[in-house]
């Protein structure tokens, strides 16, 4: 049985309200959230959820927003993946963005959600395909499954909101937190302008510096450094890639976390004191065991 009216507008209202406050987030300069001494103390990163409704809900329970008033929390990649539901197959993860929205909304200026590149994938209607499945098909089921013929109506709004997510959060310190880094910097270099500046429909192109920006996974030493000069950063923290142990170190500038298998993992970095990449690496915890 498909949603009722007075839910689906409970929904797009949502995404509405929490695109907007996307767009008014203090600290944002373009598709950039950077963050100061002034707005918060300190940022909980993760990694890729893909619809791992567990993880999400240790995450909401570990940053405890509530209790922590100058605690930021950083989130990344909700679609594709997770349970599906029984009568269709349809991807389910479409609840896990709903409730970023919401939390987004509950806390405008300290939720962070990054653009990843499945989530680019939805708006640009780009195919994904994983064990023989096509993913976008797969995540349109579950939103018919859930929303039935307001389906499309939703779907807009999610894009909508989609549209207005960040790309980056940056410390101070020179600390950048995005979804991943592009392949080859030192030798196509990449444009640091688009970080200033709101997406457009050309960041949808295959070889644009967005597409790259969240698709790449070249994590050479090489690359990850040509990439921290041209962008300003010291340590770069990401997703994107798969880790068994919920968590890697590939290079002395990059620590990438993940969120969506067993051992998902997360890090809360100070926002006035700066740490080096060893000292981030002694602050990276479990979900499961920080939940207790």
């Amino acid at each position: 049985m498909a949603a009722s009216r007075q839910y689906v507008d409970n929904i797009l209202a949502t995404f509405r309200a929490a695109a907007e406050a996307n767009r008014s987030s203090p600290g944002r300069e373009g598709c950039t959230i950077a963050l100061d001494a002034e707005t918060a103390d300190e940022a909980m990163v993760t990694g890729d959820v893909h619809g791992n409704r567990r993880n999400f809900n240790l995450i909401r329970k570990i940053a405890a927003l509530a209790d922590n008033p100058r605690r930021h929390l950083v989130l990344q990649e909700a679609c594709h993946g997770g349970p599906a539901y029984d009568e269709t197959g349809g991807c389910m993860s479409h609840t896990i963005l709903e409730d970023i929205a919401a939390l987004k909304v509950e806390f405008p200026g300290r939720v962070h959600f990054l653009l990843g590149n499945h989530e680019l994938a939805e708006l640009c209607d780009y195919p994904i395909q994983k064990n023989r499945q096509l993913l976008n098909l797969q995540f349109r089921l579950g939103l018919q499954q859930m929303y039935g013929p307001a389906e499309a109506e939703v779907h807009q709004a999610m894009l909508d909101f989609l549209w207005s997510c960040p790309l980056a959060v940056r410390l101070p310190w020179g600390a950048m937190i995005s979804h991943s880094l592009p392949e080859g910097v030192e030798r196509r270099g990449f444009d640091p302008a688009v970080l200033r500046r709101e997406l457009t429909p050309g960041d949808c192109l295959e070889d644009s510096d967005v597409f790259r920006l969240l698709w790449g996974r070249d994590y050479r030493r090489e690359n990850a450094e040509a990439f921290c000069q041209l962008v300003g950063a010291k340590v770069l923290v990401t997703g994107h890639e798969p880790c068994q142990e919920g968590y890697i170190a590939p290079n002395p500038r990059q620590v990438i976390l993940d969120c969506c298998g067993q051992s998902g993992a997360y890090v809360i970095l100070p926002v006035g004191k700066e740490l080096s990449h060893a000292e981030i690496m002694e602050r990276v915890r479990l979900l499961d065991e920080a939940a207790g």
